[in-house]
Formats: C-alpha cells, structure tokens, sequence
C-alpha cells in the first residue's frame, strides 16, 4: 500500500505529519505563555521565550539546501522525515525528568532542540509535497496540513491547559512523544516515486539554479510579502493567551477556547481557503483572506480600548473570526508559495519562504511584546494591521 498514490492518501499523510508538529508548538506557543502568565511572568518576558523557539522555523532555509543536495534514490524524503521525528521524540524525553518550576532556562533549551528537529520535518515534508502534487491540488492540500497542524495544537496547546492539573504535566510530555512514534509508522506505507527521489543532486547545478532564483525580483518580493503579511494576526495570537488572561479570564476558559473554537475556527478556514484558493486566482483569494482578518483584529483593538470590560463571549467571538480568516490565509498564501516554488530547489527556495513567515512571526512577537509593555495591546494590533495591509504592495508584484 502506498499512501501517495492515492488522493485521499496525501491528504492523510500530510494531516498526520503536520499534527506530529503541530503538537509541541500548540505547547509552546499556547499553552506555555498562558501557563507562564499566570504563574505572574511578565508579557515581554514571555513573548521573548516564545520568540526564541521560533528561531528554527526562521533559520531552517541554512540547513534546507541538505535535503535537495543529499537525498537520493535510497536516502529520500521519508528519511529525512523518519529521522526528525526520532530526534523531536529525544529531544522531549529530558522534559518527562526535569520539573518545570524553577526549570524554565532547561526547558527552553530542549524545547528549542525539539524544534529545530521539528522544522527540519517541516522542510522535509514541504518538499515532498512540491514534488509529488499537481498545482490544482496543493491548495487543498495545505488545508489538510493546516488541519493536521490545529489539531494538534489544540490538544496539547489548548486541551492541555484543561487536563494539566489532572493529569500533569509530565503525562501531557508522555502523551506527545507516544504520538509522535505512532506517526513515524506511516513510512512504511509510503513509497516515493522515481520522479520525486531520482533528480539531479550534483552540487554545480544545485549552485546555478540557487543564483538563478535569487537574482529573480519575484523571489525577493514572494520574501518580502512572507516577512510582513502576517503581522497582525501574529502579533494578537500570539498575545491572544496573555490578552484574555489580563481581561480576567480563566485558565480552564482559555484552554476550552484554545482547545475548540479556535481549532474548529482555523480549521474549516483552511480547507475552506485551501478549497478556494484552488478555484480562483490565488493573489485575489490571498488578498480577500487577509482583509478578512484584519477587520476582527481592528474591531479587538477598538473594543480594548473603549470597552476593556466586554464580555468573554464577545472577546471570544472576535478572535473566532480573527482565527477562521486566518485558516484561509494561511493555507491559500502557503499554496502560493509552493506555487512559485522551483521543485529542483522545493526544500530549499519553500523553506526559505517558509522562514520569512516565521521570521515574521519571530519579530512581531518579539516587538509586540515590548511595545505593549509600554503601550498596551490596542496600540500594538493596530499598527500590526497597518504592516499586514502594507504587504498586499508586495503581494501583487508576484507574476
């Protein structure tokens, strides 16, 4: 049986890889920061953790080129894939010993080992998918990642702020790598094509078709809009946890809203952008989808600011909106992006896309943490929309 043969095959594949990544980030970027808030952390303090863990996602296009260069017909995609899942399941093993009180220094480095195994998944998995999907079908297919991503961030990012103080936290650490291993199964029901593993690996050409992409102004404006478009929603999500913890919300209402909504929300936003984006032109989806978000973003600003005591039902609902536009975006901008990608160089010109949006996560959180120390959070979602809309400048400069 060979999963990438068959449609509904790839969508399971890419489901099941994107949940084994998207686990430990709910983790890190959702359930950690609440659970960082209310043990009394500072929200600059936070933001700068969670920024550091980001750094793999944005310097992975250094170590991306390896896949192109070194796979070959006995050494493929699902090696590369097969070996960081073992490595992000060694690197959470220490966690299972190492209590998080008074640890935080010693988690964060094996969390960031974690996630430069992780990313270097990340770039394996998006390669293959350049290589073995028809255009018409990889929006779609992004929907199902960004599924597969959701759900498993709502399980152990928003589910686990529910059952931590039942379960603990070390049976919440268990939980992951058990899956992680489960996922790692899947490579013996998946047999890369000759067209996807026998290319041409030689390093002269690898060099000229590099120069090549990089002297094209559509590469530098495909990084350009990666860097920027982003902005807003990551600047709100990722304070979302701390903002509704300040708004007086509890850590059990959080972690439900983290858990359901948002998932639910992002999720039928991504295969329901993914299934657009397929069906019309992907600069017009990708442009509708990110006014979308914007406009829930601006109403969340103005509302902290004229109505700080709305109801959590209200703040709930906005950032519903704010995250099921989101979904659209995300899985119709990534298709463009796989989109403009040359499949000789897929691991390295997507990762290199890949890292621009989270390089734009990485500085938005990082800047949006200090500006709202200073500031507050009306103040930072507003100018984060403004960068958002300033990014559709180098969106539509992409042929």
């Amino acid at each position: 049986m060979n999963l990438l043969q068959h449609k509904s095959g790839r969508s399971f594949i890419a489901f099941a890889y994107y949940f084994a990544e998207g686990a430990p980030i709910g983790f890190i970027w959702w359930a950690m920061p609440t659970l960082m808030r209310q043990h009394g952390v500072e929200i600059n303090t936070i933001t700068a953790f969670t920024a550091m863990l980001t750094l793999p996602w944005v310097f992975k296009f250094l170590w991306a080129p390896l896949v192109d260069v070194l796979r070959s017909p006995r050494f493929g995609f699902t090696h590369f894939i097969t070996w960081s899942q073992l490595l992000m399941c060694l690197t959470l093993l220490p966690l299972l010993f190492i209590p998080l009180e008074e640890n935080v220094m010693w988690w964060g480095v094996f969390l960031f080992l974690h996630s430069l195994s992780a990313a270097t998944q990340d770039v394996s998995v998006d390669a293959m998918v350049i290589n073995a999907v028809a255009k018409q079908e990889k929006g779609m297919l992004n929907g199902y990642m960004q599924a597969g991503l959701l759900t498993g961030r709502s399980i152990f990012g928003g589910a686990a702020l529910i059952f931590i103080p039942t379960v603990g936290l070390t049976t919440t650490v268990a939980f992951m790598i058990a899956s992680i291993l489960s996922i790692m199964l899947l490579r013996f029901f998946i047999n890369e094509p000759v067209t996807v593993v026998v290319v041409t690996t030689q390093l002269a050409d690898f060099k000229k078709n590099l120069i090549e992409i990089f002297r094209q102004k559509q590469t530098w404006y495909t990084i350009a809009f990666a860097l920027t478009a982003a902005a807003a929603f990551e600047a709100a999500g990722g304070m979302s946890g701390a903002f509704l913890t300040d708004q007086h919300m509890d850590m059990k209402s959080i972690g439900f809203f983290f858990g359901v909504p948002v998932v639910v929300a992002m999720t039928l936003g991504g295969l329901a952008g993914g299934f657009l984006s397929d069906k019309m032109s992907r600069k017009t989806s990708v442009t509708i989808f990110l006014f979308g978000f914007v406009l829930p973003i601006t109403a969340i600003s103005v509302n902290g600011s004229i109505n700080p005591q709305a109801s959590d039902f209200m703040w709930m609902t906005l950032f519903a909106g704010m995250y099921f536009f989101t979904g659209m975006f995300t899985a119709s901008s990534y298709a463009l992006f796989m989109d403009v990608t040359n499949p000789k160089l897929g691991a390295t010109e997507f990762s290199t896309f890949m890292a621009a949006t989270n390089g734009c996560e990485a500085w938005v959180v990082w800047s949006a943490g200090i500006l709202a120390a200073s500031h507050g959070y009306s103040v930072v979602f507003l100018i984060m929309c403004v960068v958002s809309l300033f990014s559709l400048f180098f969106l539509w400069k992409i042929d």
